[in-house]
């Protein structure tokens, strides 16, 4: 029999980790618009003080040939290899607080012992609770606070932060089936998923990760460095304003975003701040199609074009 614990290992320097602790999950490879939950990943593993518990078993969980390691190629050699990584550490906030973080890849296999293998960590380790993240790209304005919907067992959280509370039927990720299993047995779950401008999603958005890291600390009362991607933000938007106000067309795209989503926060009887009075969404292909050369300098840039 194919056993859950199976599919992890604890490491051998692992710490003690405390009972009660918040546990926070954002896996990477399905809908990371904007790139928050990578961004996330990358400010908690970078900026704060980690200890490995437990890592997967990528020969078991993950697709090789869909999502290859990444080497190092030195001229006549290879000096690195970066697999894929899927584990569990234990993190210190920036006032101390410790708390349980699982990122990583999005299994491709074995969904529900997966699903078993989480719920039984957190039940060994007797977290508090269960806080999770994801983004989804939206037709949504840019130039409006990032909107989330939030699922699971605080009704208030879902009273205080869920701005979008659809009844429909959608593609899941992973966590939506831990969430399930975690809800049905009668622990503390959210789901945090955040409203992304489509046609910011396939580049890096700083302010989707400053959402989701405030998403998190108003869920749990952690505490999050921000300044770097909140100033990264302020840059990234002060250049697309700067392709929106020299074209006439995306200023009226833009637009009519903007007049859909106010008029649905301000009450009307609108279904979805997504769609119009009949139903319909805005195409926003057209600003998608003029920032693909502002986004496409961004990430040369970034790859040191400058």
């Amino acid at each position: 029999m194919n056993h859950p614990e199976e599919l992890y290992t604890f490491d051998e320097a692992a710490p003690t980790v405390p009972a009660g602790l918040h546990l926070v999950a954002g896996l990477t490879g399905f809908a990371d618009a904007g790139s928050a939950v990578a961004q996330v990943t990358a400010s908690v593993l970078d900026d704060l003080d980690t200890q490995l518990v437990a890592e997967f078993d990528p020969d078991v969980l993950l697709d090789w040939r869909a999502r290859r390691p990444v080497i190092t190629f030195e001229h006549d050699h290879i000096a690195a290899v970066e697999p894929p990584r899927l584990a569990l550490h234990l993190v210190r906030d920036e006032i101390g607080q410790p708390f349980l973080f699982l990122s990583g890849y999005e299994p491709d296999f074995q969904w529900n012992r997966f699903v078993d293998a989480v719920t039984g960590l957190a039940a060994q380790l007797q977290v508090a609770d269960t806080t999770w993240v994801q983004s989804i790209p939206m037709p949504v304005p840019h130039t409006r606070p990032i909107s989330l919907t939030v699922s699971g067992t605080r009704a208030d959280l879902v009273e205080q932060m869920s701005v979008w509370k659809p009844e429909t039927q959608a593609p899941a990720n992973v966590l939506h089936l831990v969430e399930h299993r975690l809800a049905s047995t009668g622990a503390q779950v959210t789901g945090l998923v955040l409203l992304v401008p489509h046609y910011l999603s396939d580049t890096e958005f700083p302010d989707a990760a400053v959402a989701a890291l405030s998403g998190i600390a108003a869920a749990t009362g952690l505490i999050f460095p921000t300044d770097a991607l909140r100033e990264a933000g302020r840059e990234f938007l002060t250049r697309v304003e700067e392709q929106v106000a020299g074209n006439a067309e995306l200023q009226r795209l833009v637009g009519v975003l903007e007049e859909r989503h106010d008029t649905y926060m301000e009450g009307n009887p609108v279904a979805s701040p997504l769609t119009d009075v009949d139903g319909e969404v805005p195409t926003a292909d057209a600003i998608a199609a003029e920032l693909e050369r502002f986004l496409a300098d961004r990430r040369t840039q970034g790859d040191g074009g400058e």
